[in-house]
């Protein structure tokens, strides 16, 4: 067929990057938006996309060879301003300034929140207060450098160590750290999982004592990103007994200038530019100031960071899927072998075939649950989202774990060859687990999901039977009415015993 005599008119064109297939989303490739995007998510990737080309991929070998957390590659993505993006909504204006996009779309329904939130970081710079897509298109344009390390040690954890504070920390612990992380100028991590406490975060056992104006932590943690090189620490802690499982856990910020807080480093399989440390605690005194929240309340905190964190973790392990994707495609159409290019053979076409499936119906899932966090109150997101974004994390780690194989395959003896043509494949295919166990391991991840769309669709049921009869029968109007005010009280909490696992996922990096 002779494209140049196709008539294009009212034929969508806009086509943004390289146009290899499947190597962006279909919006990308002169799809039509299905309404998720407007200018002001254009605008970030097209500032994403030269950020990265620029200042990344160049160098992105060599960096992760280094095995060190890129910290001056932090500070240059805290001046662009878009660091705050990877906290969640809202835009922290109070703390960080105005957003630089230039734009501030509505954040949920909680205006309030925003408010104060602005107080403490000021306007987003780019024009505009972020959204879930906005906050996804920074994601996926960073991930295209194919490199976990580097993505978790630039953002992993801000990403997941950041919000708790931003939430919850006492007016004067945000104003001193929120800042200065954000801008990239400190660093901060998560410290939740311990060499004896993983997916069973009720279980940890570094306590903190209370003794006068300050508390006495003592403990190990392991695993933890960016942990080499932070400031700062949000670290879990048990202030109750060990009796009291999820009940007796805190959250505090400890400080690395606090003495008997040591780190070292840890030796991982991939992920090497993330700065992965053991954290030792030995008698570390911590103002009663530094508390996060309120006491053997810390569990609930946890459970209610976890669904930002996974949807971040999706974010990034499915465009790792499409490097693989785009990567074997682009070596399938330049290497020969029998004669004839790789893509020209059957099973070389069904494998791509493959990797476009999985990764093309993983990223529409994955903007359906962008869609539903932003526009879900925070109490409805806590109540429906945690199962649904639970079995997205295993879909999205048991694709890259497909693609990463296939696309090795496709590359041959050049994937198992670090640096060269196979480089990204090579470095992602070590890095599969990173993704896979952090965050919730995909066992857990599964268990969780069915029971809690179980409890869900209970109540459903519960509310099908009571409309069974016109105006509903007494009988059940009147366990309805207790139920349902039952159901509000723990909905207000926003972090019932209904909402949370009874194992809690896998701790973090």
């Amino acid at each position: 067929m002779d494209m140049s005599k196709i008539d294009l008119k009212g034929v969508n064109t806009d086509v943004f990057g390289d146009a290899n297939p499947f190597g962006d989303p279909m919006w990308y490739h002169a799809f039509n938006n299905p309404g998720y995007y407007n200018d002001t998510h254009k605008k970030l990737r097209k500032i994403m996309r030269d950020f990265v080309e620029n200042e990344i991929m160049a160098d992105c070998h060599d960096l992760d060879e280094k095995q060190e957390v890129p910290v001056e590659l932090i500070r240059k993505v805290g001046e662009t301003g878009l660091l705050p993006m990877l906290c969640g909504r809202p835009w922290p204006k109070e703390l960080v300034g105005e957003c630089t996009l230039g734009f501030e779309p509505d954040y949920f329904h909680d205006a309030l929140r925003a408010t104060v939130a602005k107080e403490l970081v000021g306007e987003c710079t780019l024009g505009f207060e972020p959204d879930y897509f906005h906050e996804l298109v920074l994601i996926d344009e960073f991930a295209r450098c194919g490199s976990g390390g580097i993505l978790w040690g630039v953002a992993g954890g801000l990403a997941i160590g950041l919000p708790p504070v931003v939430k919850w920390a006492t007016p004067d612990v945000k104003k001193r750290v929120v800042p200065d992380v954000a801008a990239g100028k400190k660093i901060i991590c998560l410290a939740i999982t311990e060499p004896t406490a993983g997916s069973d975060v009720g279980q940890i056992k570094t306590t903190a004592v209370k003794n006068g104006d300050h508390y006495v932590v003592n403990g190990e943690k392991k695993w933890i990103t960016n942990g080499v090189v932070a400031d700062f620490f949000t670290v879990a802690v048990r202030t109750g007994s060990q009796e009291d499982g999820m009940k007796g856990v805190s959250m505090m910020l400890l400080e690395r200038t606090m003495p008997g807080l040591s780190t070292r480093k840890m030796k991982c399989s991939g992920a090497w530019s993330s700065g992965t440390a053991y954290v030792t605690f030995e008698d570390v005194k911590v103002p009663l100031a530094n508390l996060i929240g309120k006491e053997n309340q810390g569990f609930k905190m946890i459970m209610a960071n976890f669904n930002h964190e996974r949807f971040v973790l999706c974010a990034m392990t499915n465009r790792f899927s499409r490097v693989c994707l785009e990567e074997a495609l682009k070596f399938a159409n330049k290497r020969k072998t029998f004669g004839k290019l790789l893509v020209q053979h059957d099973v070389i076409r069904w494998k791509l075939a493959e990797m476009a499936r999985l990764v093309e119906s993983t990223h529409a899932w994955l903007e359906s649950v962008a869609y539903q966090m932003n526009t879900m109150t925070p109490m409805e997101a806590t109540l429906k989202l945690g199962g649904i974004t639970a079995l997205l994390k295993v879909q999205c780690t048991k694709t890259f774990e497909y693609c990463a194989r296939e696309a090795a395959q496709i590359f041959g003896g050049l994937s198992y060859t670090r640096g060269g043509q196979g480089e990204k494949v090579e470095r992602l295919c070590r890095e599969v687990r990173a993704m896979a166990i952090p965050g919730g391991s995909e066992e857990v991840m599964l268990d969780l999901g069915v029971r809690q769309q179980k409890k869900l669709g209970e109540m459903e049921c519960r509310e099908v039977r009571a409309m069974a009869i016109p105006g509903g029968s007494e009988e059940v109007m009147l366990d309805l009415g207790v139920r349902q005010q039952k159901k509000l009280g723990e909905m207000a909490k926003m972090y019932g015993e209904m909402l949370l696992p009874k194992v809690a996922p896998e701790g973090n990096l």
